[in-house]
């Protein structure tokens, strides 16, 4: 408990709460789940609520591409179902253990995922391109194992002397691309990470470690590009 007080603090704040994302909101949930078992089941308060719902004229508004947003959420819902029904598959096993795709592998899974009824190939292609690769799509459905990501980082982290805070940082890294199999460097300067250190990495790391941190990251997503 006592390593998650700074955030239990903050979310106590109207400024944590400020353009709060779900991405920020799902990183408390995994941070905060453990303590659940603390809270005391004997006296918890009842809240109520009294408010009544408002509805105005009827009116109708066009929401231009509304449509394809609500097909390619569908379709990523629906594949990453299918695929963690299938974790075993050799493809979809490279891309959680970091292991490097080759353009054989590629076309396994455009196999797997059509031949599941995800979706027709135009389809899948569609959305493969929109994540800039069918590779990066799937990794970023089924995530990273743990080990893996703790592996990838061993090269960045391993043999220093980490502080606190640094250990914090690298740990938040691993459980991002444990959760969505690789990172941007720009998801770097944003919470959760500026909970740590409101400088970005900078405020954490020498430049040469920044070098050798961005580079883990690129290597981590280039194993899910196709050479």
């Amino acid at each position: 408990m006592h390593e998650q007080m700074p955030l239990i603090q903050a979310l106590g704040t109207d400024e944590w709460w400020q353009d709060v994302t779900v991405q920020m909101l799902e990183v408390m949930r995994r941070r905060l789940r453990d303590l659940v078992q603390f809270i005391d089941k004997q006296h918890r308060k009842i809240v109520f609520t009294d408010f009544e719902d408002e509805r105005g004229n009827d009116r109708h508004i066009d929401l231009p591409g509304f449509a394809v947003g609500t097909d390619a959420a569908r379709f990523r819902a629906k594949a990453q179902a299918f695929l963690r029904r299938h974790l075993d598959h050799a493809a979809v096993k490279k891309l959680r253990t970091n292991q490097p795709l080759t353009t054989s592998d590629l076309r396994d899974l455009e196999q797997l995922l059509a031949a599941g009824g995800v979706g027709e190939e135009a389809e899948i292609r569609r959305a493969a391109a929109d994540a800039q690769g069918l590779g990066l799509l799937v990794r970023f459905l089924v995530g990273m194992d743990r080990t893996a990501a703790k592996e990838a980082l061993s090269t960045f982290a391993g043999g220093k002397t980490l502080t606190a805070n640094q250990i914090e940082f690298v740990n938040l890294i691993i459980d991002h691309l444990t959760e969505h199999g690789f990172m941007e460097p720009a998801t770097l300067y944003g919470s959760p990470f500026t909970d740590v250190t409101p400088r970005g990495p900078e405020g954490l790391f020498v430049p040469s470690e920044m070098d050798a941190l961005l580079q883990t990251l690129e290597a981590v997503r280039a194993s899910a590009i196709a050479a």
